[in-house]
């Protein structure tokens, strides 16, 4: 694999739940009708509670024969004063419905209490040097501190706390020269994917005069002799345009030399022909090659190019761009190289991955060695440290690692503390040492060293709890999904509960983007499950947990499979005893919140709630926003006459009907989030909230000075899930244990 950005996010990483699934509509049937003038909705009363008015706009399209409504588009202009009058409305509404909430405090009690643990992210090592990450429980964002041992807790080089008063800048990337001596980081404000990249010196602690702007989706990597680093950037936006719905194409790679402005960076490559191809930079551990991984959007098949590096004042010196693996077939991940020979994992002629040999000198596929063959497990990660490829493997969703010998012979595996998921094992070629985290879900990340000669793993940090992990269990169940395919389930509770038909129970998902959904510690699933609720996690199609066919088999015109995998997942749920649809609640975020969306408006009649964040909603228009076209590799393009009539049938905005008796829904976004616009978001609540008839409240939360997720401040996690939680319990009839939240 590509080796490991020095740091891994220590902020828990919090799975929310997703779709479920019926049958395709038609894609000739017609999406709501827009009234016939532009009068404020009219919506029946939920709970008592009386909706802000909605425009609707008498606005019907006709796109490849099909007439298509969208009578709400004009909030699509985020900034409009339409817009910014909705928004403080909506708001209005939703948090005093959310105050009026009797177990809201103690939750949030709760949630700030279990919040507050030490943690730590995994180790890098360059010279003698430490560098890790760390936060003391409640700190908003996690601290850089840099050692010369293990042993102590080393100094601060970066609190990005200090940053901003709210605690919404982020450290959004990090990379570390080879002698240890300058910290290239990126970051990122109010959550918004755009980045600003400076350097530090490691021994003063100060910055140095170094600023790089308009950086999105990209790290830094540094030449060997520390005189800059590679990065990728775009164009700055033209004026008048919007730097957070505008689309981003045409990136370009580019060579930072220390101490000079940005308006002298080297441009590296660039492809003015292919205007959707990115570019990721890597330098080798020997500093000879500079190795691309060229991506178009996100699909998983990508280009591998190549250039060597030799010292000069601009740190390439003389050299071509080698198209070294061009035909776009396959994935390709750079693990390392031994001189010209380079080792990628792949999935090409494997579905499940394995590792090959390239000799850059004789690059055709009919020299290549095959140096760990593809198995029954999915090759999820390999790299190379201490001259040994650790690989790591998925087997139906939880994690083993094996080791091999740099000509493919097995050495052994790792002992792994139980089931989980790990992540970690990075380093260098003559390393002696390298770590790794372990994590379930009722187990936060303990941080091991792991002793490659003597194949000894020790505790370097383990977290202090305020709960007792054996107090839970989790299951793994497998269950028949609509066409017969058999799909795993993970099911998490408290020891002392089991299936009575009534249990308050919580279904995630995701199913996409050959992403896979592994155990992993959320401190808001462990307060759903101190709570009373089952926490159920199903392993769709789409995601990654069985390798690129299992992928391909949730993309595009398949994409209902992963709505339909998910609904018999609720389905499961309900006959094996655990709840009933008034007492299931899904939810889901990005390609999760499409999942929830799709899952309520195929399946109303299943769920009793739905958490809906920060979804693509409007899948006729997600391409036209920031890096949306990017997703057409997973869903189709709503330019193509045949995917348009895959999307039109499960977009949710699009299949909203008036009339129908929808769950409880809490819809949530966030103003800046450029990731998926906001406005995706907005649409599907006013469909919803027009839609409506039946008692169950519909209500958006919009949150400001916050993104898509990544590098969320603490603060702002634990009001968001107080918030969400304390929805579901108002919806779900659930009565808080005795004592929880209360003080002692």
């Amino acid at each position: 694999m590509r080796r490991l950005r020095p740091f891994v996010a220590l902020l828990p990483s919090i799975l929310m739940p997703p779709s479920g699934c019926k049958s395709a509509p038609s894609a000739t049937t017609p999406p709501p009708e827009a009234p016939a003038d532009d009068a404020a909705s009219e919506t029946p009363p939920a709970q008592g509670l009386s909706y802000p008015k909605t425009r609707r706009l008498d606005l019907v399209e006709t796109i490849h024969g099909v007439e298509v409504a969208d009578p709400y588009r004009w909030l699509e202009d985020l900034d409009g004063e339409e817009t910014r009058a909705w928004i403080e409305a909506q708001n209005e509404l939703t948090f005093s419905y959310l105050a009026g909430i009797e177990a809201r405090d103690r939750i949030r009690a709760r949630l700030t209490a279990l919040w507050d643990f030490e943690r730590y992210g995994l180790p890098t090592r360059r010279k003698d040097r430490y560098f890790y990450a760390r936060n003391d429980g409640l700190q908003n964002q996690s601290v850089l501190y840099v050692a010369d041992g293990l042993e102590g807790e080393g100094r601060v080089l970066l609190d990005p706390n200090r940053l901003s008063e709210d605690g919404t800048t982020a450290l959004s990337g990090t990379a570390i020269s080879e002698d240890g001596r300058y910290l290239a980081y990126g970051v990122s404000r109010a959550g918004s994917d755009w980045q600003a990249w400076f350097v530090r010196d490691v021994t003063t602690g100060k910055d140095l005069p170094d600023h790089l702007k308009w950086i999105k989706f990209s790290g830094a990597s540094w030449a060997k002799d520390g005189s800059g680093f590679f990065y990728s950037r775009y164009d700055e936006p033209k004026a008048g345009e919007d730097k957070y719905a505008g689309v981003n194409y045409y990136q370009k790679l580019y060579f930072h030399r220390l101490g000079t402005p940005q308006s002298e960076d080297l441009l590296v490559y660039e492809r003015k022909d292919h205007k959707t191809w990115g570019f990721d930079g890597e330098v080798t551990e020997d500093g000879r090659y500079l190795v691309v991984h060229v991506r178009v959007g996100t699909d998983p098949k990508n280009g591998i190019f190549y250039r060597p590096i030799r010292p000069s004042k601009k740190g390439l010196g003389r050299g071509r761009m080698v198209e070294l693996l061009r035909d776009f077939d396959a994935k390709y991940v750079f693990v390392g190289n031994d001189g010209p020979i380079f080792w990628f994992r792949t999935d090409k002629d494997a579905p499940r991955g394995k590792l090959v040999a390239v000799d850059t000198r004789r690059p055709a596929p009919r020299y290549w060695k095959t140096l760990i063959p593809e198995q029954d497990a999915t090759l999820e990660a390999v790299s190379v440290v201490g001259d040994r490829f650790f690989a790591q493997y998925l087997e139906d969703a939880k994690s083993k690692v094996a080791i091999y010998d740099l000509r493919g012979r097995p050495l052994g595996t790792v002992d792994l503390p139980g089931l989980g998921t790990v992540h970690g094992f990075g380093g260098r070629r003559k390393d002696k040492e390298t770590f790794f985290a372990f994590t379930s879900f009722t187990t936060p990340a303990t941080i091991y060293r792991y002793d490659i000669a003597k194949g000894e793993r020790t505790v370097w940090r383990k977290p202090k709890l305020a709960f007792d992990p054996d107090d839970f269990v989790t299951e793994q169940v497998f269950y028949e999904s609509k066409d017969g395919t058999k799909i795993p389930m993970f099911i998490s509770h408290r020891k002392d509960v089991t299936p009575n038909g009534d249990r308050p129970t919580y279904l995630y998902g995701y199913g996409g983007f050959n992403i896979p959904i592994t155990p992993g510690f959320s401190v808001p699933n462990l307060v759903w499950m101190e709570m009373g609720g089952v926490y159920a996690v199903a392993n769709l199609r789409g995601g990654g947990e069985y390798g690129e066919a299992w992928h391909q088999a949730g993309t595009k015109h398949r994409k209902q499979n992963v709505f339909d995998d998910f609904a018999w997942a609720a389905k499961t749920l309900v006959e094996r005893g655990w709840t009933k649809p008034a007492r299931l609640a899904i939810g889901g975020r990005s390609n999760g919140g499409l999942l929830a969306g799709a899952s309520i408006t195929q399946h109303p009649e299943l769920f009793g709630a739905a958490l809906v964040g920060v979804g693509v909603l409007d899948m006729l228009r997600f391409h036209k926003f920031t890096i949306g076209w990017a997703w057409t590799s997973d869903y189709g393009s709503p330019d193509d006459p045949e995917d348009f009539r895959a999307l039109l049938a499960y977009s949710p905005y699009h299949n909203v009907r008036p009339g129908t008796h929808y769950p409880a829904t809490l819809v949530y976004t966030a103003d800046h989030d450029d990731r998926v616009v906001p406005a995706h978001s907005y649409k599907f609540a006013a469909a919803l909230q027009h839609a409506q008839g039946g008692p169950a409240p519909v209500l958006i939360r919009i949150d400001t000075k916050a993104g898509h997720g990544a590098g969320k401040p603490t603060s702002k996690m634990i009001e968001e899930w107080t918030d969400l939680w304390a929805f579901l319990v108002k919806n779900l009839g659930i009565e808080l244990p005795e004592g929880f939240g209360r003080a002692g």
